[in-house]
């Protein structure tokens, strides 16, 4: 394994966000981000459905594992993107979401630290990310639910598809889904529909199989196989239809762990234990003892972790070109190289057997295009 392989930062002009500053163009919606020519130029050819489809976790490295180059979604691939970081569900599907940086919405990672309560949130869940204790947030830091489909000033109808906890405005015009099945009937319904339709619709698999058991896990293999089949099913059974289909991030198998936890000497520096993502921990550091930090982290995690200073990342636009949010990144952050480790923060952290959120082959997603 070689943890000298160059790190992949997100690409603003070359990112999964930028499908949605295309799409969010395309209907009509007020779009400030960089677009992409050739999804632009496919729109441009007045197809009745348009239908975006993020499947959670079904970046390069999970397809090229267990795909083969002609099988349909991999074969139809026109493009690679860079995800967002931390490559992670929470951070990138808002901003496929809002056609926002991450700096703008601040939904960074699975848990941030909340200074007014002084705890790490759960942010999707709004509990206790020590004690898993549901706790009830006021006055929130993070950007309010402004999906760009809902500003749209289009012919085209809207309708979104999604599983039943994903948070909607408009139930009326929202399909949910229990399952892969499902999904694709519930396409195959709205693109029957008269009229221009758009589709937004979000499918957490094979996100979740590939936590469970790895990336190269016969069964990911079964699910990543059947989602390419259903797709190529359902693409055969529409007509006059342009399927846009990306993921948020990928997945890479975890080959070991590191117990932050039992670190006393580093969470004394702390003022809360590390939060964010286990590949990409934010760390907030008491003012007297950021030196003392510095030099610990790097004398006991450097042959796995890098550790940049945040204001050095935010310098280098690694959250977006602009945005107000970076108050919620702490002082330090670290980054998993290709030694593939997930770090531990609690005893009782789950030990994922395929994970994401670093700067290595997860930050690759595709750009799938299929034009019926």
């Amino acid at each position: 394994m070689n943890k000298d392989k160059k790190l992949i930062f997100p690409d603003f002009k070359n990112c999964n966000l930028n499908i949605s500053a295309t799409l969010a163009e395309f209907l009509g919606a007020p779009n400030n981000k960089p677009t992409l020519s050739i999804l632009k130029e496919e729109l441009a050819k007045n197809y009745k459905n348009v239908v975006f489809i993020c499947f959670d976790g079904l970046g390069i490295n999970p397809i090229e594992k267990n795909l083969k180059p002609n099988d349909f979604l991999r074969k139809n691939i026109v493009q690679t993107l860079t995800s967002t970081f931390p490559s992670t569900t929470t951070n990138a599907t808002t901003s496929l979401l809002l056609n926002k940086y991450p700096l703008e919405h601040g939904w960074f990672g699975w848990s941030m630290y909340f200074e007014d309560i002084g705890k790490n949130i759960e942010i999707f869940l709004n509990t206790d990310a020590k004690t898993h204790q549901k706790v009830k947030i006021t006055d929130s830091p993070l950007a309010e639910i402004d999906y760009y489909f809902d500003n749209a000033n289009s012919d085209y109808e809207i309708n979104t598809i999604f599983p039943p906890y994903v948070a909607v405005k408009h139930n009326e015009r929202n399909l949910t889904i229990s399952d892969e099945e499902d999904l694709c009937c519930k396409l195959w319904y709205v693109c029957n529909k008269p009229g221009k339709q758009f589709v937004y619709a979000y499918f957490d698999e094979p996100d979740h199989t590939m936590h469970d058991f790895g990336v190269t896990s016969q069964k990911t293999k079964q699910v990543i196989t059947s989602i390419s089949s259903n797709i190529k099913n359902l693409y055969k059974q529409t007509k006059d239809t342009l399927f846009i289909i990306t993921a948020d991030h990928g997945q890479v198998d975890i080959n070991g762990y590191v117990d932050f936890y039992k670190d006393e000497k580093m969470y004394s520096y702390l003022e809360t234990p590390p939060y964010m993502e286990s590949r990409a921990p934010s760390f907030k550091v008491k003012k007297e003892y950021m030196q003392q930090f510095e030099e610990h982290f790097k004398n006991t995690y450097s042959e796995d972790f890098i550790l940049f200073k945040t204001s050095d990342l935010l310098q280098k636009g690694v959250f977006g070109e602009f945005g107000n949010k970076a108050e919620l990144l702490g002082d330090f952050i670290a980054v998993n190289t290709h030694t593939y480790k997930q770090a531990v923060f609690y005893a009782d952290d789950i030990r994922f057997k395929g994970h994401h959120t670093s700067l290595t082959d997860e930050m690759l997603v595709p750009l799938i295009l299929l034009k019926n």
